[in-house]
């Protein structure tokens, strides 16, 4: 009897632990974006609910800083800033690096890229990234990889009323710019007046 009764505690206990870790379930389109509260790069702390009824936000989360597709991808949203602001939007680039890593990474002209001894020439970041170092706020998106190390590079297109209304799971990261001003159009962000 005592055998039987301590066994249902382990498989309760058991079981409790397997739903305490179950992911959150995955967002889509018309879903709430969860809030996040995250230091950026030009020094100041950005929460998604600043801008809700305001204007839209695009959260392009990116794995690492100093990496291949990273540098490509930043170097692109960098030459195209006139572009993309051309569209009451605020956007970001995300990770879970630690913000030291981030600021030079946004402020690096040159980059070495991890792993590969290419020197790769990019333009100094004129938007915000967003340092998740908790990874908080990764997980709550979804982003986080399966080993936990990094965020997958996805972006989340968020309407003015704070849902999101794409989320972006194939970026190239030579043209993630021009995907993302053809986006804003596609999702009728309205132009800056």
């Amino acid at each position: 009897m005592r055998v039987v009764f301590a066994m249902g505690l382990v498989a309760a206990a058991l079981s409790i632990t397997v739903m305490a870790q179950a992911p959150a379930a995955e967002l889509k389109v018309g879903d709430p974006a969860p809030n996040f509260k995250l230091q950026a790069t030009d020094g100041r702390t950005y929460q998604l609910s600043d801008f809700k009824n305001k204007k839209a936000v695009v959260v392009a989360w990116f794995p690492k800083a100093f990496t291949q597709g990273c540098t490509i991808e930043c170097k692109s949203l960098a030459e195209n800033g006139d572009r993309i602001r051309k569209y009451d939007v605020a956007y970001f680039m995300a990770s879970v690096d630690p913000l030291d890593d981030n600021i030079r990474f946004a402020k690096a002209t040159t980059v070495d890229v991890i792993g590969t001894g290419q020197k790769v020439e990019k333009k100094e970041a004129d938007f915000p990234l967003l340092s998740d170092p908790t990874k908080d706020t990764a997980k709550a998106y979804g982003v986080l990889a399966a080993n936990g190390a990094f965020a997958q590079r996805w972006t989340f297109y968020i309407d003015r009323n704070g849902r999101i209304s794409y989320i972006d799971k194939a970026i190239k990261p030579a043209t993630s710019a021009e995907d993302m001003i053809a986006r804003l159009g596609e999702l009728k962000v309205p132009a800056v007046r």
